[in-house]
């Protein structure tokens, strides 16, 4: 059996045994939207428990809209266009409108790279692009502090911003259940002492922190938390994708409401249930961009633990053309040791760090499996430092896992990674 992974931007191509393999397990086939332009337009123009945005930006001064950084495929090309021809019909003039980017704690992206991601028709309009920057302190205003004591602080320039829209794209999330809505604030547009505390251990280390579950999810109702101190959103748009990235959903509206539609069709197309667990999973990092760092390709394994037995394998291919991640991640990670005994003690101190959160949920999965990794853009010694078993191919990695767990093993394949939410029947 031949199958197609997500890898980098070319895909890679696997042969596995047949008689081994159980279950491919792929989105569900929802009907893409034909014209992802014309549907914007028109949830703009009838949004979700909100007024229009030509109404509501009529005789405002002037528009924040926050966009996800590289590390996520939204179609901007199909969202702002017309966010900003409705802000343009409602009055406002493109020097007055701000695209700002929700980096959270990754790098600020290039100009290139803006463009490559859909925001070139902003620039070409003549609004402000630019990067947040989570590590400014300064560029961040204090808004008080959440039910479980975590200091919001926010980027004034959002908090200032007279219009308030939030872009995104609805998917699982590993650990605040789904992506988009509230989460283009927080982390998004957090400064970084939010955003560790956010993340931390006792934030992470529930069951109820996890991909699909909003439902006391304690990570998700903080996100919400701080997104209200901000002042929430005077719209969010929030689309879904299958997996070609085909817009399947446009979402445009209030914040709570909207994004609860968006995850409703997330649920829908991501959402694939087995019976039992298998012996041995074959998964991805969702290939380009998400791959692009270790310290994202970590959501891959996260995706693929809820279905594989109690030692058990996973096995992930991820190219990680950019390396381990940031720098704060990438000196945590080889000065760490032992993962297990590092998350205890993080535990038992409550130890917020940056970064530390993808060594936790990495840590969470290796307490219950191995993991085996095919990466070429990290060395053997270098993948072997962050915990994961470096292999030649994903073919000799699966013989590796069938002399360990027998020759009638069972393996699931899951070629996109993270954006399938796979689960246990019950």
């Amino acid at each position: 059996m031949h199958v197609d992974l997500r890898y980098g931007t070319r895909g890679l191509s696997v042969a596995l045994p047949d008689k081994n393999v159980v279950h491919v397990l792929r989105m569900n086939t929802l009907p893409v939207v034909d014209d992802p332009l014309a549907a914007t337009r028109a949830a703009l123009a009838q949004p979700i428990e909100c007024a229009p945005l030509t109404g509501l930006a009529r005789d405002r001064q002037g528009a924040c809209i926050v966009v996800s950084d590289i590390t996520r495929p939204v179609p901007n090309g199909a969202l702002l266009p017309p966010i900003l021809d409705a802000l343009e019909q409602a009055g406002m003039r493109a020097e007055d409108v701000l695209v700002l980017v929700a980096t959270g704690l990754h790098r600020g992206n290039t100009e290139a790279e803006l463009r490559d991601m859909g925001i070139e028709d902003a620039i070409n309009r003549g609004a402000r692009v630019e990067n947040h920057e989570a590590r400014d302190q300064a560029a961040h205003v204090l808004l008080g502090t959440t039910t479980l004591g975590i200091d919001a602080w926010v980027d004034r320039r959002y908090v200032d911003a007279d219009l308030k829209i939030l872009t995104g794209l609805v998917e699982p999330h590993l650990m605040a259940g789904y992506s988009g809505g509230r989460k283009a604030i927080c982390p998004g547009l957090c400064a970084a002492e939010t955003i560790m505390h956010w993340h931390s251990p006792q934030m992470l280390e529930p069951d109820e922190a996890r991909q699909g579950n909003l439902t006391g999810n304690h990570v998700h109702e903080e996100a919400l938390e701080v997104a209200d101190m901000a002042g929430g959103a005077d719209m969010i748009v929030n689309a879904t994708l299958d997996e070609s990235r085909n817009v399947t959903g446009i979402f445009a509206g209030e914040m709570r409401a909207a994004h609860l539609a968006a995850v409703e069709r997330a649920a829908q197309q991501t959402r694939v249930i087995i019976d039992e667990p298998v012996d041995i999973v074959v998964t991805s990092a969702a290939g380009h961009p998400l791959d692009l760092t270790f310290y994202q390709g970590a959501k891959g394994m996260v995706g693929a633990a809820p279905i594989v037995k109690d030692g058990g394998t996973i096995i992930i291919a991820q190219e990680n053309a950019e390396g381990i991640g940031g720098p704060e991640f990438t000196e945590m990670m080889m000065q760490v040791d032992d993962p297990h005994a590092y998350m205890q003690q993080a535990l038992a101190d409550n130890t917020h760090r940056i970064d530390q959160w993808q060594l936790h949920v990495l840590e969470k999965v290796l307490r219950r499996c191995e993991v085996l990794n095919y990466c070429t853009g990290l060395d053997a010694d270098t993948q072997r430092a962050l915990f994961v078993e470096p292999i030649e191919s994903i073919e000799a990695g699966v013989a590796q896992a069938l002399a360990k767990h027998g020759p009638d093993a069972t393996i699931a394949v899951i070629p996109e990674g993270p954006y399938v939410l796979c689960e246990l029947s019950g």
